[in-house]
């Protein structure tokens, strides 16, 4: 998925009126404000009401639903085989959000901190920020390209992580 890819779905997104947020990671290259690493996908956080449009918007461009683990996330795939990975997010009247885990006891949390904005190319995205990044890369044994993306965080924000 390249940069123009992403910035394009986002614009797609935004006509249709939908609030969504870059995250894993084109959500940190976002936060460092450049492009560190190729990219299998984009992780896109959604407003759970907003789902219908979402969805409509996407199929519009030629997506098609190929992985449904609702109400968790779900993944559409182009017809080239670029993948969005959409996690939908009930928010709260504080501006904080809830997705929902496989776990039903231990719910992902976002504080309303969490909603920040990035950059892709020169233009402004809207993303999740370098704590919430940080918090989500925990918890599980890291591939090469969770610790390329946490050393990235570490180097622009001067953050601890967890590995």
């Amino acid at each position: 998925m390249s940069a123009d890819d992403v910035l394009s779905v986002l614009a797609l997104l935004r006509r249709a009126r939908v609030e969504v947020w870059v995250g894993g990671g084109w959500g940190i290259d976002a936060l460092v404000g450049e492009q560190t690493r190729d990219h299998r996908d984009l992780d896109l956080m959604h407003r759970l009401e907003q789902e219908p449009t979402v969805t409509a918007a996407l199929s519009g461009a030629g997506y098609v639903e190929s992985l449904d683990q609702r109400p968790v996330r779900f993944v559409v795939t182009a017809p080239d085989g670029r993948e969005i990975d959409l996690h939908p997010l009930a928010f709260e009247e504080d501006g904080s959000a809830t997705q929902a885990s496989f776990d039903p006891e231990n719910p992902f949390r976002y504080p309303a901190s969490a909603f920040v904005t990035g950059t892709i190319g020169s233009t402004p995205v809207p993303c999740l920020s370098a704590a919430q990044q940080v918090h989500f890369h925990q918890g599980y044994e890291p591939t090469p390209r969770d610790r390329h993306d946490m050393a990235q965080l570490r180097r622009t924000f001067d953050i601890p992580t967890h590995f």
